[in-house]
């Protein structure tokens, strides 16, 4: 049986400097996020897009969500199986091909998740468990292009 989950929250544009949108360089980008009981995340259009470089911009954020995902994921596979996990850093990136008319979608993202397992005896088991991981990720089953994980496993 399925059950459905519900996430809402509240985007707010803050960026009219006086005259909204009375031409395209008349305007911020900025904007903020909110969810009842988080602080807000500060957020813009990618600095190619006139945005501010010290906000979150959206294509951050969908690279983010889906490096977040597949640690989660392997984080609880790995707590199923044994495989203690000490250290987890990932630096994922993620391609977007914008199209002539200014449009364009991701093309790729590629995971790079660095692992530490308390034990030597654990790496080929801690490996294996991104492929799962990968499989049960909501947001990588979500989106219509490749994510590719790299990852490297280690021991002390």
């Amino acid at each position: 049986m399925s059950r459905i989950h519900t996430y809402t929250l509240t985007v707010r544009w803050t960026g009219d400097r006086g005259t909204g949108t009375s031409g395209y360089r008349a305007y911020g980008r900025t904007h903020e996020v909110t969810a009842p009981g988080l602080p807000a995340l500060p957020g813009s259009a990618d600095p190619a897009f006139r945005g501010e470089p010290d906000r979150w911009n959206p294509e951050l954020l969908l690279v983010a969500a889906l490096s977040q995902c597949h640690l989660l994921w392997y984080l609880h596979l790995c707590a199923d199986a044994g495989v203690v996990v000490t250290g987890y850093t990932d630096e994922p990136s993620g391609l977007m091909a914008q199209d002539n008319d200014g449009g364009g979608r991701f093309t790729q993202v590629t995971l790079r998740p660095r692992v530490t397992v308390a034990a030597a005896d654990m790496v080929e088991r801690a490996v294996a468990l991104h492929e799962p991981a990968h499989q049960r990720c909501f947001i990588a089953n979500s989106v219509n292009f490749p994510v590719e994980v790299q990852p490297d496993v280690t021991a002390p």
